[in-house]
């Protein structure tokens, strides 16, 4: 351990409450709980841990080398995936000086680029990001969501996209939503919540979704309630109108499944209700590929865990009646889109993008030629013009954005280059774990060509292992400073996620999630035991879902790794469903209300596990004061207990950051520090000087 560890003071002292409950037969202590609302106690103890967590981080000599490499590094043009309306292209850009990207639109070769609205006009400190975003069926007018300081919570704003004049309209209290505009250009329908408790924006429940219509020019309390569900508090809603505005179609889905549900308005009725469509049993995912008429092209894992495109009439929507368009095939369907007379079908074969293209009667018209290995994301294609664009990147090249035409392929639009990365300096190799069970775990293993395999490596396994969501190669400016340093750096795909289909994801939830732990254990094992680092030199990190697995594995197995960084972690499994969007997550990973998922959340809840004496290995905690998605007690409460009971040297620390979320919309600026602390932690604690 270094000297600034030995120097480190002790952790400022936390109240501990003698706070004991028996829940469903177990007796179970909760001495932090008073962590969980806001207090003037609460503030001078994140200020003190902020204090000593600062003085701790900068014993490391490398760390201004590293803040000044992770800013340079950061400088390389970013943009989203283009949406096309007419003869204009609408996305978000930033030329990589910016702290948060602009809306622009531009010609459709990429020229004649103008800024509709950059969300530092309003706050230049950099906390304000331009979430989602959609122009009218003519172009005239952009809806768009602003996020302030991280939050989830989003305000809505409408500009004229001709003059790029930012109308009156403002719509608050807006949070997962789309925003549809109705043909007609008059307005557009979003999602909100009720308004919730005074002083409890960050932290009160979020319950009963509901779907409103928004007349450009009016306020927001003239708008219109389409739909809304009282007796199903859980459900939440996203309604989009069909390209012919025949229908209203509503996504029904219930907590975060990816499984939901269809509804049907008939716009060309006035009295039309809302009638079920598809899916109301919540058994499989439905999403709405496109429409002719009273026929669907819907993309579905019903009787196919891998997906299939099929095609529903509204007159007959059962399920013996669907035709199937384009069957189940070996590789997961992540996402369909059509292009014109096209299908484009994004799979995924072991883990990276491939990119499958069929004719509207399911016939097989080749495979896209993508540049590289790696990760076709965010396809945005319509019926109506003849191209689609999509974002490609991978481990070692940055988001590249590419437009594809069936009679040209693949044609770059806008292609970055990160200033003085040389991505031919390193290798990507593909390694096969075992898991405890016998299940063989895949795990992308990155490094230098010139590294030797005799265990001294410093290396950096990051997981995450959950909600069907699919772990897959894509660039990060901090990892590739790590590899630049020297540093291995390994992915695993874990059960939880979508990489091989519906059953993967289902091997890793619920009463099935040790599954996920296992998993990453055994890719930290294969890593020590074929030479590329050792339990000394490797720290495991994850954040939200892969916060709580780094929490239980290093509660379970404290010795496995020297490292550990949770980031805005699911910390407390006991209370997750109690705060904002918590409840959701109640069908990943089951309710602490029903004893059954009780027993499996209990054996493995990080707050719960921590023992006393235990050796744990060195941790930064990372959360932030507006995380209203995974509420920043579950971190406090977890650092809390860990330095009380911590019975080793290794130092435990968290960094709150402030003005910031969850993650998402956070600046360059604010990534740059948090990453050049993250490595200087890992500099200090891994046993030399380079991380």
């Amino acid at each position: 351990m270094s000297g600034a560890c030995a120097s480190l003071l002790p952790p400022p002292e936390a109240r501990r409450v003698e706070l004991v409950e028996t829940l469903h037969g177990h007796t179970v202590a909760d001495p932090y709980r008073w962590m969980e609302s806001s207090s003037p106690e609460l503030d001078v103890w994140i200020a003190a841990q902020n204090e000593r967590t600062r003085a701790f981080l900068d014993e490391a000599p490398e760390r201004e080398r590293f803040l000044e490499r992770l800013t340079a590094i950061w400088q390389f043009e970013r943009a989203g995936v283009p949406v096309r309306k007419g003869s204009r292209l609408f996305f978000l850009h930033n030329p990589g000086s910016l702290d948060q990207s602009r809306l622009v639109t531009s010609a459709l070769d990429g020229s004649d680029r103008r800024t509709l609205y950059d969300p530092s006009s309003v706050d230049p400190d950099g906390t304000t990001a331009i979430g989602t975003f959609s122009p009218s069926e003519d172009g005239q007018r952009v809806a768009f969501a602003i996020a302030r300081a991280g939050s989830d919570w989003n305000t809505v704003r409408v500009l004229d996209a001709t003059t790029g004049r930012l109308l009156d309209d403002e719509l608050g209290w807006v949070k997962f939503t789309a925003l549809s505009w109705a043909q007609d250009g008059s307005g557009f329908w979003y999602s909100r919540y009720p308004a919730p408790p005074e002083g409890d924006a960050l932290s009160a429940p979020n319950k009963h979704h509901q779907v409103y219509f928004h007349r450009v020019g009016t306020h927001q309390a003239d708008d219109t309630l389409v739909y809304a569900r009282d007796d199903e508090p859980d459900w939440g809603f996203g309604a989009e109108p069909t390209r012919d505005g025949r229908y209203l179609v509503f996504f029904v889905s219930r907590g975060a499944d990816r499984k939901n549900g269809l509804l049907l308005r008939d716009l060309a009725r006035d009295d039309a209700l809302v009638q079920p469509f598809v899916g109301l049993d919540f058994s499989a995912s439905f999403d709405v590929i496109s429409s002719d008429g009273d026929r669907f092209l819907i993309r579905t894992d019903a009787g196919a865990p891998g997906g299939r495109i099929v095609e529903i009439d509204v007159a007959s929507p059962a399920p013996e009646q669907w035709r199937t368009v384009v069957p189940e095939q070996p590789e997961a369907l992540e996402a369909a889109t059509r292009v014109g007379d096209r299908l484009v079908c994004q799979y995924l074969r072991d883990a990276v993008s491939v990119i499958k293209v069929h004719g509207l009667d399911g016939s097989p018209l080749g495979d896209v030629a993508l540049p590289a290995l790696g990760s076709a994301e965010g396809f945005s294609g319509s019926p109506t013009y003849p191209e689609g664009y999509f974002l490609f990147t991978n481990f070692l090249t940055p988001g590249r954005i590419l437009r594809f035409d069936p009679e040209r392929g693949v044609t770059p639009l806008i292609e970055p280059s990160v200033p003085s990365f040389n991505p031919e300096r390193f290798v990507v190799g593909r390694e096969m774990a075992v898991s405890r069970d016998g299940t063989r775990v895949p795990l992308f293993v990155v490094h230098r060509r010139d590294l030797v395999l005799d265990g001294s490596a410093p290396a950096y396994l990051y997981g995450y292992g959950g909600f069907n969501i699919s772990v897959t190669p894509w660039f990060s400016p901090g990892f590739a400073v790590w590899l630049e340093e020297g540093g291995v750096l390994a992915i695993p795909n874990l059960r939880g996620g979508g990489e091989f289909g519906e059953a993967w994801h289902q091997g890793g939830m619920k009463g099935r999630k040790q599954n996920v732990f296992d998993d990453f254990i055994a890719s930290a094992e294969l890593l020590i035991a074929k030479g590329y680092t050792r339990s000394d030199r490797l720290a495991i990190g994850g954040g939200s879902n892969g916060g709580l697995l780094v929490g239980a594995v290093m509660t379970q197995r404290p010795e496995l790794a020297a490292a550990a960084l949770p980031a805005v972690g699911v910390l407390d499994m006991l209370r997750f469903h109690k705060f904002t969007i918590g409840w959701a997550w109640t069908s990943e990973y089951g309710s602490p209300d029903e004893p059954d998922d009780f027993r499996h959340l209990l054996a493995y809840s990080p707050y719960h596990r921590i023992e006393a004496g235990k050796q744990y290995p060195a941790t930064l905690v990372l959360t932030a004061d507006h995380d209203d998605r995974v509420v920043p007690s579950h971190s406090f409460k977890f650092t809390a207990r860990l330095q009380e009971l911590q019975g080793g040297s290794a130092p435990i620390l968290i960094r709150v950051d402030t003005r910031a979320g969850h993650g998402a919309g956070k600046s360059a600026r604010k990534l740059a520090v948090e990453w050049a602390d993250r490595l200087a932690f890992l500099a200090l604690v891994l046993g030399r000087d380079d991380p």
